[in-house]
């Protein structure tokens, strides 16, 4: 009887270890880095991606730079607006429009280009809420924006523009999209594309009609994998711009000496490799490989 016992006792831990295991039972929820949202969205051939929970931000809460952090926002519709980045010289200060390139100084306000001269990737930071270890993030680049537009499966049908609790912005949907039970959406079709695919041009309405979700009804649209890039405005010096009218989304991606590519969306226009001055500060939402 004893015997009996003590081969039951062993069956039950294997069967546990079998259950708990090593990740490779199709029934066990993928685990994921703290910070990054479930769906998945090929940017290129063969490589897909998530995104971060929110747009990045960066805190200082006492003088000494030490105390400083990156973080994500709360929401994916969390953006800090005039007031905070307009104080990016106080403290204390969180703020989420950063100068191109600027991981290695988030607070630099020089309009003068050439500070700006090599790209320092903001995801080799630690990012408090988002793993809270180096190197675990990176920013997309120009070819990688554009892919995820205009080149992946059903690209055309897998944006659109919107608002979520009252914010204004972007929605990308991921590449195995199935709309919940419940939500709705409109995609923003291609019709008006210039520039050989790379502008979404709408002349009849403001795209920010086109898709209206309040916090709850986002939820559910998040659950299912869906993204939201806020219009969060840009910065030039200390002064902050078209908060609530216009997204513009670093790439990592360099052109000349003193422009940088970016995604841009508007009332009217939506394009991935729009090109800008690397002193304007503009939002950073960053990205996980998948291996």
């Amino acid at each position: 009887m004893r015997n009996f016992f003590y081969l039951f006792a062993i069956a039950a831990v294997m069967l546990g270890m079998a259950s708990c295991g090593d990740g490779n039972n199709p029934d066990q929820p993928e685990q994921l880095t703290p910070g990054a949202l479930k769906g998945k969205f090929t940017v290129a051939p063969g490589k897909q991606v998530r995104f971060s929970q929110g747009n990045l931000q960066y805190h200082q809460d006492k003088a000494a730079a030490d105390n400083d952090y990156f973080a994500f926002a709360e929401h994916q519709y969390t953006i800090i607006g005039k007031e905070g980045n307009e104080g990016i010289d106080k403290v204390p200060c969180t703020i989420d429009l950063f100068g191109w390139g600027t991981g290695n100084s988030p607070r630099e306000t020089s309009t003068d280009d050439a500070d700006y001269a090599e790209f320092h990737e903001w995801g080799n930071n630690r990012i408090r809420n988002g793993g809270n270890e180096a190197n675990l993030w990176r920013t997309l680049t120009k070819d990688e924006w554009v892919y995820l537009f205009y080149d992946r499966a059903n690209a055309a049908t897998l944006f659109g523009l919107g608002s979520v609790n009252g914010v204004n912005g972007s929605i990308l949907l991921p590449d195995n999209w199935v709309l919940p039970a419940g939500a709705s959406f409109t995609a923003s079709t291609t019709q008006g594309l210039e520039d050989q695919g790379s502008d979404y041009h709408n002349n009849n309405g403001n795209n920010f009609s086109h898709n209206t979700y309040s916090a709850k009804q986002w939820a559910t649209m998040e659950s299912a994998g869906a993204v939201f890039l806020p219009a969060a405005g840009d910065r030039i010096g200390t002064d902050v711009l078209n908060v609530g009218s216009d997204g513009r989304y670093w790439s990592a991606s360099p052109s000349g000496t003193s422009i940088a590519y970016y995604l841009y969306f508007g009332l009217y226009d939506l394009g991935p490799q729009y090109g800008y001055y690397r002193d304007n500060g503009q939002s950073v939402r960053l990205v996980q490989d998948i291996n």
